[in-house]
């Protein structure tokens, strides 16, 4: 059986503000179904490990699937309450790493190290680096055998400076998921605010926004298929 390690934040705030924040939850639930419905097993791991907060935001867009998962005790327990550290992780299971946006994400990807170390050993294993939306910002911290950074040079998208000022959230983040992919080498591109955008690039896999989220699922399952 396949298996898949979703990333999730810890991080609950957005620093200096009384605003909350978490794991936007659709980015999390739409690729884990995909992969619950073509027989791939899912673990949740966070930077800290533990509790996972939701970003209140996409809890007032929810769909049918969203609350079908909200309302599973077994997998906000197992996933949401009690993540995985990222020492209790063994990259050799995996096949997939999955990074799950939402704003939290902003604090506590680019600098959990040991979370890219298990996405530089999934790849370095033959294994998928998938992100989406803010999610892209881990993407920062992994770095190829010689150092380099990983997503230099490769095509990508992510969230998009125009959909960060459409949220009228610009100067609220530390930056700009757009501009440090971007200044990171990346060949960054993007559709339009809030439609679905996916970029294969063989093994590196990247969404621009929510909405994108179940079509990274389906390019991994159309991958494995492949290979």
């Amino acid at each position: 059986m396949k298996k898949a390690l979703i990333v999730v934040t810890n991080h609950a705030r957005f620093d200096g503000t009384d605003r909350a924040t978490g794991v936007w939850f659709s980015e999390a639930t739409h690729f884990h179904d995909v992969m619950r419905e073509h027989d791939v097993a899912v673990d949740y791991v966070s930077p800290t490990g533990g509790y996972v907060p939701l970003d209140p935001g996409s809890l007032t867009e929810m769909d049918d699937l969203n609350w079908r998962y909200y309302g599973d005790s077994a997998y906000r327990q197992q996933n949401l309450a009690h993540s995985l550290r990222p020492d209790q992780v063994d990259p050799a299971a995996y096949d997939v790493i999955y990074y799950a946006g939402g704003h939290g994400v902003m604090w506590d990807f680019p600098n959990s190290t040991a979370i890219a170390q298990i996405a530089q050993t999934i790849y370095q294993n033959g294994g998928l680096i998938t992100a989406v939306c803010h999610g892209v910002v881990g993407l920062l911290a992994v770095k190829n055998p010689d150092g380099s950074a990983l997503i230099n040079g490769k095509p990508l998208t992510g969230f998009t400076n125009e959909e960060e000022a459409l949220n009228q959230l610009t100067d609220k983040v530390p930056f700009l998921a757009e501009d440090a992919l971007k200044k990171a080498g990346a060949q960054y591109t993007k559709a339009a605010a809030y439609t679905e955008n996916v970029v294969v690039a063989d093994r590196l896999i990247t969404g621009q926004n929510p909405q994108s989220a179940k079509g990274i699922g389906l390019a991994v399952i159309d991958y494995f298929e492949q290979h």
